[in-house]
């Protein structure tokens, strides 16, 4: 675990109940430096704690991973990882999703250093942090999807439990549900796999999470937007009736008159549901 005197030397500040340590490269690909910031329990837990990655939306090709709401959400039972990763501007898909596994694997092989638990980890991301946290939980172990980017691969990319917010599960399907009229545009999922999803089907089914459900995938906390016009709510019902298929534990909950996005007020079931599976009963507050 880094002792206060180290943590000094990193370029520490503090929000809310937690140290912040920003800026720490888990990954350089081609000259690009990947970043993930921390926010670690103040003060220093007595045992090893859950960590959860927090992986940012912005339509695969923007957002950061400064805007987080994610420490302050899950309180000081949790670390949280708020991670970059490539954008589909920069690359395009899976570039994405092997960045963020990764950051998984970098975090595991770093978790003594910064106290979190290496078997209690959890994954949770907003519209297109949604489908890669999505795709993060269903994949453990794709020799596809893994990747080797910044090595560790000695390390596993699985989590223990994702929470999804109306994140896309099925790109192929998405243009229909969304009832676009004729004339086709490039739409975020296009920018992703570098040409229509039409045209790139495999590699489309590829970046779908409901391709690679199964029954060692963890469970799921789904959330969506009854109203949501960019990503259809029949995204997340469809991928929650594939999980409970297969016996995994999903919950879907739909929010009633939401579009893309909701109010923080939403955001109580996210910590117990990550009680629930990452931390023990006897040490939740």
């Amino acid at each position: 675990m880094l002792c206060v005197m180290a943590l000094l030397t990193l370029g520490v500040s503090s929000a809310h109940a937690h140290t912040v340590v920003r800026d720490v490269e888990y990954a350089s690909v081609d000259g690009i430096s990947l970043r993930l910031d921390l926010y670690l329990p103040k003060p220093i837990p007595e045992h090893p704690v859950p960590l959860v990655i927090w992986v940012h939306g912005g339509g695969w090709r923007a957002g950061s991973k400064d805007n987080t709401y994610a420490p302050e959400t899950l309180g000081d039972d949790y670390a949280v990882a708020s991670i970059d990763y490539r954008l589909s501007g920069i690359e395009t898909f899976p570039a994405q999703i092997h960045d963020v596994k990764a950051a998984v694997r970098w975090l595991r092989a770093h978790a003594s250093d910064y106290g979190f638990d290496p078997e209690r980890f959890g994954a949770w991301g907003s519209s297109a942090g949604g489908h890669l946290v999505a795709l993060l939980g269903v994949s453990c172990g794709n020799p596809d999807l893994e990747g080797t980017v910044g090595g560790n691969l000695d390390q596993s990319s699985c989590v223990q439990a994702v929470c999804d917010f109306y994140g896309p599960t099925d790109l192929l399907s998405l243009l229909k549900q969304r009832g676009i009229a004729s004339v086709r545009r490039p739409m975020a999922e296009d920018l992703l796999v570098g040409g229509p999803v039409e045209e790139l089907a495999d590699l489309a089914r590829l970046a779908s999470p409901i391709t690679h459900v199964s029954s060692d995938s963890p469970p799921f906390l789904i959330m969506h937007g009854s109203d949501d016009p960019v990503v259809p709510l029949a995204q997340s019902v469809d991928f929650d009736i594939a999980l409970r298929a297969l016996g995994i534990d999903s919950t879907l909950r739909i929010i009633d008159g939401a579009g893309h996005g909701f109010p923080r007020s939403e955001l109580v079931p996210v910590k117990p549901f990550f009680d629930r599976f990452l931390l023990p009963s006897s040490e939740s507050r």
